[in-house]
């Protein structure tokens, strides 16, 4: 009789679980995957490199939104595809602050803890051809001043007063997008790989 109890719960609780992930498993068959611009959906500190992989491990319960002071955590929805209720920043809307709250309670490895000097959100890359200290346009200076690693991720221009200049210690937050003035947003975070400064081709 005991054995029969149990094989009962066993079944209920699996009926259970497959009701509850249909909705959530439902919502990201049918959302269609839109193509966005890396720039504005950066992964929160701490998420696992691989895409594939941090899709697959978030759970999408909405804890590291929650807990996040600036509220800068949004949430991929009907433009997501696979990565429904998934994570994101958009530094031109509210960028991170890296106070590491969202990987704190991250129930699995999605997001993980980690010093705020060795986040990798990407890198924040100047466009030169329209920041206003580097065609003499006026002075500025708000991206380095925000900066939460102070010199090691952004400073000025040697012998240059107010042209910033990207350094190796940046770790891609965004803070410096968001509190940039200029109108086309001549700083943008990026993958490591595209460089600090952007190159314009010559057609």
């Amino acid at each position: 009789m005991r054995r029969r109890n149990f094989l009962q719960w066993i079944v209920t609780s699996t009926a259970v679980f497959a009701a509850g992930a249909i909705p959530f498993a439902l919502n990201r068959l049918l959302a269609p995957a839109e193509h966005r611009l890396s720039r504005r959906h950066l992964k929160p500190p701490g998420a696992l490199k691989s895409d594939a992989e941090f899709i697959s491990a978030c759970i999408g319960c909405g804890l590291c939104g929650e807990v996040c002071p600036p509220r800068c955590i949004q949430f991929h929805q009907r433009d997501g595809g696979a990565q429904v209720n998934t994570p994101y920043i958009n530094p031109e809307q509210k960028a991170c602050t890296l106070c590491g709250k969202c990987t704190e309670v991250c129930p699995t490895n999605a997001l993980s803890p980690i010093a705020r000097e060795k986040v990798d959100m990407g890198i924040a890359q100047i466009d030169r051809s329209a920041c206003y200290p580097w065609v003499d346009r006026g002075i500025c200076g708000a991206c380095v001043s925000i900066c939460p690693l102070g010199e090691e991720g952004i400073n000025f221009k040697q012998w240059n007063q107010y042209q910033p200049v990207i350094q190796s210690g940046c770790v891609g937050c965004g803070l410096c997008v968001e509190v940039c003035p200029h109108p086309s947003l001549p700083i943008r975070i990026v993958e490591r790989s595209q460089g600090r400064v952007m190159r314009h081709t010559v057609s």
